[in-house]
């Protein structure tokens, strides 16, 4: 997991970064903040109602919820820092958690993502099988899993202190040997591997519709829920994380040079609120797809619309 320097430490002078990233930064993380923790915060409390029928997809989406919900609580702390000229003033361990954070987040998304692609796949092409893997069991030992082995691969950057004791959220330049190495552990296996996975269900699941003659209706609702998952899943890698990987692998090899192109640092700041904006897209997902969301979320507002009646003197 590397923290990805927007900024070069030295040769900037004739480049706007600064200004740059003082405008788009707080705009974006502002912006995902403020639909995060609504988005998130609801989705969460929708989930933990109690409901007759409990899904390993709802507790994949509310493990994914929560993951979202604890990055977008730290983005006033980055708005703070660029507003305020990138001087920080939470600390050296207040800056080791914002690239913590903020990896934690990404691959915990990534894989949570690509779990909920798995499951409407096997849904669809092994249904028998699909009986195991939503076992709610399974379910809950498969995210164990996740977070602790994204916890753990994402430790390295607590190591990492930041550059000065006014700076944070850039790279060191004695890092980035070391930052190089773990950025291609992390793009080979946090988001190629799950990328190509997500792709092969995509087209499995198209094969499998292709295939069949004259669905039932509650197979056909199966198959679209199947496809809306893979969909959605596959436009936020697209948009949010796919940029960003780019850009990260070229910045370190090339970008933190004496010779680093402006574009390169702009692109490269615009790609990372990309990747921020996966936190409140998520909730975009739990509703047009979640198992009895829409339905919980209606019960929810009818009960509060009648307590609210009942208050009225």
């Amino acid at each position: 997991m590397v923290q990805l320097n927007s900024s070069s430490m030295s040769d900037l002078h004739n480049c706007s970064i600064n200004d740059f990233k003082k405008v788009v930064y707080p705009t974006i993380y502002l912006t995902v903040f403020i639909l995060g923790v609504t988005g998130n915060s609801l989705s969460i409390y929708v989930f933990l109602q109690p409901y007759k029928k409990k899904t390993s997809v709802n507790v994949f989406m509310l493990n994914l919820a929560i993951s979202d919900c604890l990055f977008v609580l730290t983005l006033p702390f980055r708005v703070h820092y660029y507003l305020y000229d990138s001087v920080w003033v939470f600390g050296d361990a207040g800056c080791r958690i914002m690239a913590y954070s903020l990896y934690v987040n990404m691959y915990c998304s990534i894989y949570f993502l690509t779990v909920l692609s798995i499951v409407r796949f096997v849904a669809i092409v092994h249904p028998f099988k699909h009986l195991k893997l939503t076992a709610i069991k399974y379910s809950r030992i498969i995210c164990v899993v996740i977070w602790v082995f994204v916890l753990a691969t994402a430790s390295p950057l607590l190591a990492v202190g930041p550059s000065s004791n006014t700076t944070c959220l850039d790279l060191h330049p004695n890092s980035t040997d070391k930052m190089r190495g773990l950025n291609y552990f992390s793009l080979g296996l946090g988001f190629i591997l799950p990328f190509c996975t997500i792709i092969l269900c995509y087209v499995l699941v198209i094969k499998a519709l292709l295939k069949t003659k004259l669905p039932q209706a509650k197979i056909r609702a199966s198959h679209k829920k199947a496809m809306s998952t893979i969909i959605i899943t596959l436009f936020m890698f697209l948009l949010c994380f796919l940029p960003y990987h780019i850009l990260r692998t070229i910045y370190l090899e090339w970008g933190n040079g004496t010779k680093s192109n402006c574009s390169l640092h702009k692109g490269a700041v615009v790609t990372l609120g990309l990747a921020a904006t996966n936190s409140c897209l998520d909730p975009v997902l739990y509703y047009f797809v979640g198992e009895n969301f829409k339905e919980r979320l209606r019960s929810i507002c009818k009960k509060q619309g009648t307590q609210h009646q009942m208050d009225i003197p």
